[in-house]
Parts: structure tokens; C-alpha cells; sequence
């Protein structure tokens, strides 16, 4: 690559970034001023070091109470899809079984439909299962999911074959393959779905705004829409409580980004 041809890509990819992180530096400012400088035009670059907008946070909302809510109904989720989706796509990759790509063809055309489609008949499960108002009602629906069992059979694919025949000369049987080595091998496909689960259940409003009515019920997305007044917003109490929320999934995602490439990279390898 020459000289000139380097430079304008990294600087194509610098405009990017800064595109990028420009909406986050923006909510870190907005967090930091009054309202009425909010909602100034033109507006104004600046912080004004208004601290108390967090503390105003705590204030409006049983913000711990959604904070472990949303951390119980991630992990549960990120636990289900990721063993769930797992055992699923390991079938489906090596296992021979009748009408199995058929079978297969049926898990994707649910990526085809909407998901509010399934609002009602869910609701109406919680309901009958006295489960409204509970974490179990924003858990249970999204233990698993067909875009998982796409993405790790996708994974389980390009896993060499032989260490499998190997594992059945020695007597070995699919649970055993599947658990003590298959799974290790898949780690980067693995974390690449947590990954994915966990902004995925963290980033979710609709689902727990239908079924969660009581404040201390709610996750942190259902609390935050609540501080959307009908005809007044207090944009910089609202931006401090996004940002607030979204450092965990950030930590989280750095932590894990290599891991997260990789995974993502390999599901392509081979179909």
C-alpha cells in the first residue's frame, strides 16, 4: 500500500470515528448543563460542570433497584442464549438427524418475522403464569434466540472434524463432544453472542415496558423512558442516566473486544 493511499484511509477512518464518538461526547456534555442551556439555539458547546444532574438520577428513579434488575435479566439471558443456542447449533452442525436442514430453514424464517408479532402471545403466557411484574417475565422469552443458534452453527462448522472422530474412538459420545470439546473450541463464537446478547437485553424497552409496571420492577431502559415527560423533557438528567447505564456494556465490550472480533470473524469461514 503506498504512502498516499495509507494516509487516506486512516484518514477516512479517523472521520469515522470521530462521526462515531461524536453522539457519545455530546450526551457527556449535555449531562453537564442546565436545562435551559440544553435546549439553547444555537446551541452550546461547553459543559457547565452541573454535577447534580446524576444525583438528580437517584432521585427520580429507583435507579439500584433497575440497576440489578437489568444485571439479573442480562445475565440470565446471556446464560440461556449462550447454552440454549449453543446445544442447538451444535446439533444442527454435526449431527445427522431427518429433516434437519429443513428443520434448520424453519429457525431462520423466525429471523424473517417481526418481533412484535409475538407481544401478544407472550403477554398472555406471563399473564396466565401470574409472572407480570417479575424478572421471569423479561428473562424467560429471550433465553434463546435463532440469530444465536445461526451464528455458533455457523462457528461449529469451521471446527475441524477430526478431533471429533478422535473423541469417538475413544468412546466418546455427542454430550461428551459437545461439552468437553466443543464448547472450549467455540469460546470466541461464544463470547461473540454474549456479547451480542448482553446489548441486546441491556438496550431492551419494549418488551419490559409491557409486562413491568411497577418502578421498582422495570430495567434500566423502562426507568430512563419514564424521565420523558409528555410535554417536558429534563434532556440532562435524562442524558446523565443513559450515560450512567451505558458504562457497564462499554467496560464490558472493551474487555471482551478481541474475543468479540475473532468470534465474529470465524462465523464466516465456512457455510
Amino acid at each position: 500500500m503506498s504512502e498516499r493511499r495509507a494516509f487516506g484511509v486512516h484518514a477516512v477512518l479517523a472521520a469515522a470515528s470521530l462521526a462515531m464518538v461524536a453522539p457519545f461526547v455530546w450526551q457527556v456534555i449535555t449531562s453537564l448543563k442546565t436545562l435551559s442551556s440544553a435546549t439553547r439555539v444555537p446551541p452550546s458547546f461547553l459543559p457547565e460542570g452541573r454535577w447534580d444532574n446524576y444525583a438528580k438520577v437517584f432521585d427520580l428513579l429507583p435507579f439500584g433497584d433497575q440497576f440489578v434488575n437489568t444485571i439479573i435479566m442480562a445475565a440470565g439471558r446471556v446464560t440461556g442464549q449462550v447454552l440454549f443456542c449453543s446445544m442447538a447449533a451444535y446439533a444442527f452442525a454435526r449431527l445427522r438427524f431427518p429433516g434437519r436442514n429443513v428443520l434448520f430453514g424453519v429457525f431462520l424464517s423466525v429471523l424473517m418475522v417481526p418481533p412484535q408479532l409475538f407481544v401478544i402471545p407472550q403477554y398472555q403466557i406471563m399473564s396466565s403464569l401470574g409472572w407480570l411484574n417479575s424478572l421471569q417475565a423479561i428473562i424467560v422469552p429471550g433465553l434463546f434466540s435463532a440469530f444465536g443458534v445461526f451464528l455458533l452453527r455457523q462457528f461449529f462448522l469451521g471446527l475441524p472434524r477430526e478431533l471429533e472422530e478422535a473423541a469417538r474412538l475413544d468412546g466418546a459420545g455427542p454430550v461428551r463432544i459437545y461439552w468437553s470439546i466443543m464448547l472450549p473450541l467455540a469460546r470466541p463464537g461464544l463470547v461473540a453472542l454474549a456479547v451480542l446478547a448482553l446489548l441486546w437485553s441491556w438496550n431492551d424497552l419494549f418488551w419490559p415496558l409491557v409486562v413491568n409496571t411497577d418502578p421498582e420492577m422495570m430495567t434500566l431502559s423502562a426507568g430512563l423512558a419514564a424521565l420523558q415527560g409528555q410535554y417536558q423533557t429534563d434532556y440532562p438528567v435524562l442524558m446523565a442516566g443513559s450515560l450512567i447505564a451505558s458504562l457497564p456494556v462499554i467496560a464490558v465490550f472493551v474487555f471482551l473486544q478481541r474475543q468479540f472480533v475473532q468470534g465474529i470473524a470465524h462465523t464466516g469461514s465456512k457455510g
